[in-house]
This record gives structure tokens, C-alpha cells and sequence, in this order.
């Protein structure tokens, strides 16, 4: 009998990855163990895996919309994974660019997954209600999701991050390893910092996470519209992938991809006025901001980056099972408020809008303030008749930033890549969204009932028209 040849050991396909399916990318690819590495080695799935990731599937991507779109109950988690392969995407496409910008650049695959590790965990930091968790409770401390996300990325992931030693593409180069430090500036770029010591491909690439389309914003536009059941204009994240270039000066877009970008700008625009600044959402949001405060002393009178073991359970679903219990409780500030939520978790929406109409800026340097609500509020009633001085309405005033600035505040200005005069400047940028406002404000008023509508109109109308001339109302 013919003695049998032991079979060759080969290097099987896909050993050390695996996919995800997912409705906006189609599947996602995640690096996993292989049968042949380090048995020390770490990958993507023990950070996805981890509890601080994992945390994320009870913290709802869309706050108080979802009670307005019943189909938006996706997480943080889902556009987490979205947004980590969006930007292993921009990785590959844009590293041949960045190898002649910047000769000292790590490995494509090194670069690959620090892009993806990052937008991995871009979101780590969020509480309940996500922003509106900043806006109520965390900038009170002087604190920010994305200031708790460093915390989280430095003092418990790192130990993960570091030992991770490929991407999905292949392994790093000799030596090459994470650092937490670096991925943690990527989410937060702190003004006033001295980030002369950081690699420059670093901040070549922050505008992948933080810029004026990003990883971030085109995997939430993509993935809102299509959960919330919105039609919305196309976003062609290939064709903006594809036009974008690294040059000697920074992240660059080529002219042939701005129409791309005008697209995305408008779609993302169109979201913000129609799903996450809804009348209903908004009206939802100013009935929360009136319990949040007083909710939170009873649930977390902490600071979390002090008691960051209890912040890893705080989330939207354990904050939402507590205050559902609240209604029947003995304490009297217990039942107060649970009989608030039971009306928000019923969808007993109590502020009804009265008037809206949009501000506008004009022909005045960006970033100038308007007057706040509480001045308007001041202003409309003193227009009121007499005998309704005393009616109780709400004036919401919710920012809109339709396009992107060419000079960033964060030193990272998006450039433009002219192939006729093969110059790179902004100043295409700036011709090409002139049509665009620079700023404007969703002005809106509510009261408990419709009852003065008419009279609230009229008021806001004659107060809109005595504002400074830098500013337009649109009805």
C-alpha cells in the first residue's frame, strides 16, 4: 500500500477574519484570532467584545427622535461599526497620498486600523441621550463625551489597543504598535495643546474623524435616513472617498469631487432640519431639559470621571427601566418626576410648537453669536397683550451648520485640489458653498396649547423684525 503524504499546512483564507452583515455597508470585515498567532494577541473583536464597546448597544443613536421615527432604534453600536469601516476605507485610499506628503508615515496597515481603532471608538464616551447628555449634565462639570472617551481610551482600552498588531488588510510592520495616547488625541483635539510632538500623517488624517465630512458623519447621515425611513438626497461616499487627496498642505478634496461634497452637505442638512431638530424631537427635548437636571442627583450625583465602574452602566436602558419605576414610588421627588417620564415615555408630548421660522446670518464674519433664547423669550413678552403676560411658552433655538469652514478653528481647513492650475488653496471651497449660509438657527416657540398661536406669531414677528439687520428671519 502506497504510503499516504501528510498534508501541507497552508496559510487558510479568511483564518483571523470574519464579517459583519450590516444595512448601509453590506458587510464589514473585523479582524478575529488566528489559529496560527500569538496566543496573546488582541484584535478588533476583543474591543468590539469589550465592555465599554459593548455598552453601546444600550445607547440609542438618536435620543428622543426615535419617538418620533419608530423605526430608529439603532445604537451607538451599529453606527460604531459603520463608522470604523468607513474609515478603514479611507485608509487604504488615501495612504499612497500620504506616503509622498510624508515620507516618516507607519505601515498601510498600521495606518488602516489606527483609522479604524479610532472610529471605533469616537463614540466611546456618550451617556444617555447621547449629546443631549452634554448639553444638561456633563458641560456643568466641564466635562464632554469626548473628554470622557480619552479616559476611556487611555485607562481601560489601552491595555487592548496595544496588543492589537494587524488590520484587516495585514499585519504592522516590525514594531509598529497602537498607542492609545495618539488615538485619544484623534478623537479630541484640544486647543491651546502643544501637538508639535505628534506625528505629522496624525494630523493629516484627523479630518477623517473630525472634519467636514467625516467617517463619522457619512456613516450617521447614510444610516439615519435609511432607520428613520427618510428619503434624502443620495450621499455618493464612494465618489467622495475617490476625490479625496493628501498634499503637502492637508486633507484636500480635487474640484472634480466638490458637487459630491454639495450633495452631502445638503442631505446632512435636510436630516438636521427634518429628523434630529423635528418640531416633535425639539418638543420632547424642552420637556426633558425641565427633569433631566434634577433626575440625574437623584440617579448619578457623580462626577463621572470619578466613578467611571458606575458610568459603565449608565445608559439609556437603565436609566429608562429606573424612572419607569419612579411613578409608584414612596418618595415624593421620586414620583414627581416618574410622572413626568411616564408622559415622555407615553408620548404625552407636553410643549406644542406656536410659530417657527429660521434665522439667518448675513453678511457677517462666522461664528457670530445670536441672542440667546432666554433674550428672545424676554422681547416676545413684552409683546404680548396684558392679560397674556403671564402665558407660559418656550422659545427652542436650534443651530444649523450647513457647510463646512474653510479656515477650521481646529487647524485643519479643508483644501481644494485644482487640476487646471494644479494649485491647492480654499479658495475654490469658498466660491464653490457661497450660495450656502454660513449659520442658521430652526427659531421656534411652544406652549401647552394652541390655544395663542396667533397672538405668540405676531409677537415673535414683531420682535424678529427689530433684530439687528446681520440677521434674517425666513418664514
Amino acid at each position: 500500500m502506497a504510503r499516504q503524504e501528510p498534508t501541507r499546512q497552508f496559510n487558510a483564507p479568511y483564518d483571523g477574519s470574519a464579517l459583519i452583515a450590516d444595512p448601509i455597508h453590506k458587510y464589514v470585515s473585523f479582524t478575529v484570532p488566528s489559529s496560527h498567532a500569538d496566543p496573546h494577541e488582541q484584535t478588533e473583536k476583543d474591543l468590539i467584545d469589550s465592555p465599554w464597546v459593548q455598552r453601546l448597544r444600550h445607547i440609542y443613536q438618536l435620543q428622543s427622535a426615535r419617538w418620533v421615527y419608530p423605526s430608529a432604534e439603532h445604537t451607538r453600536f451599529v453606527h460604531s461599526i459603520g463608522t470604523m469601516h468607513v474609515a478603514g476605507r479611507f485608509a487604504r485610499h488615501l495612504y499612497p497620498f500620504l506616503k509622498k506628503s510624508t515620507p516618516e508615515v507607519p505601515s498601510a496597515n498600521y495606518v488602516e486600523e489606527f483609522l479604524r481603532v479610532t472610529a471605533l471608538v469616537h463614540d466611546i464616551g456618550h451617556g444617555p441621550f447621547c449629546h443631549f447628555f452634554d448639553d444638561n449634565y456633563l458641560h456643568a462639570l466641564h466635562a464632554s463625551h469626548e473628554k470622557l472617551g480619552q479616559l476611556i481610551i487611555r485607562d481601560h482600552l489601552g491595555p487592548i489597543i496595544r496588543k492589537i498588531r494587524r488590520s484587516p488588510s495585514g499585519p504592522f510592520a516590525k514594531g509598529e504598535e497602537l498607542h492609545p495616547d495618539q488615538i485619544a488625541h484623534v478623537i479630541l483635539k484640544e486647543k491651546g495643546k502643544d501637538n508639535s510632538r505628534l506625528p505629522r500623517w496624525l494630523n493629516m488624517l484627523q479630518p477623517v474623524i473630525s472634519g467636514s465630512y467625516t467617517a463619522d458623519n457619512l456613516d450617521y447621515v447614510l444610516r439615519d435616513s435609511y432607520m428613520c425611513g427618510v428619503a434624502v438626497g443620495p450621499v455618493d461616499l464612494t465618489r467622495l472617498i475617490h476625490y479625496t487627496i493628501v498634499t503637502e498642505k492637508g486633507f484636500t478634496i480635487h474640484k472634480t469631487g466638490l458637487p459630491a461634497l454639495q450633495m452631502f452637505l445638503n442631505t446632512r442638512m435636510y436630516l438636521y432640519s427634518n429628523v434630529y431638530f423635528h418640531r416633535t424631537t425639539r418638543a420632547i427635548d424642552i420637556h426633558l431639559r425641565d427633569i433631566f437636571g434634577d433626575t440625574m442627583k437623584l440617579l448619578f450625583p457623580h462626577d463621572p470621571r470619578k466613578k467611571m465602574d458606575a458610568y459603565l452602566t449608565l445608559t439609556d436602558s437603565s436609566l429608562l427601566e429606573t424612572v419607569r419605576g419612579w411613578k409608584t414610588s414612596r418618595h415624593s421627588g421620586e414620583r414627581r418626576l416618574g410622572e413626568e417620564w411616564a408622559r415622555i415615555l407615553g408620548r404625552d408630548v407636553k410643549w406644542k410648537m406656536a410659530y417657527s421660522t429660521v434665522l439667518k446670518e448675513k453678511g457677517q464674519e462666522r461664528g457670530m453669536d445670536f441672542p440667546s433664547h432666554s433674550h428672545f423669550e424676554k422681547q416676545i413678552r413684552k409683546e404680548l397683550p396684558k392679560h397674556l403676560q403671564q402665558v407660559e411658552f418656550r422659545v427652542d433655538m436650534a443651530p444649523l451648520d450647513p457647510r463646512p469652514d474653510p479656515k477650521d478653528q481646529r487647524g485643519n481647513p479643508l483644501y481644494v485640489y485644482d487640476p487646471g492650475t494644479r494649485t491647492v488653496s480654499t479658495e475654490p471651497l469658498e466660491e464653490f458653498l457661497d450660495l450656502l449660509p454660513t449659520r442658521l438657527i430652526q427659531f421656534r416657540i411652544y406652549s401647552l396649547d394652541h390655544r395663542h398661536d396667533a397672538v405668540l406669531s405676531r409677537a415673535a414677528g414683531t420682535v424678529l423684525n427689530k433684530t439687528p439687520s446681520s440677521i434674517e428671519s425666513h418664514y
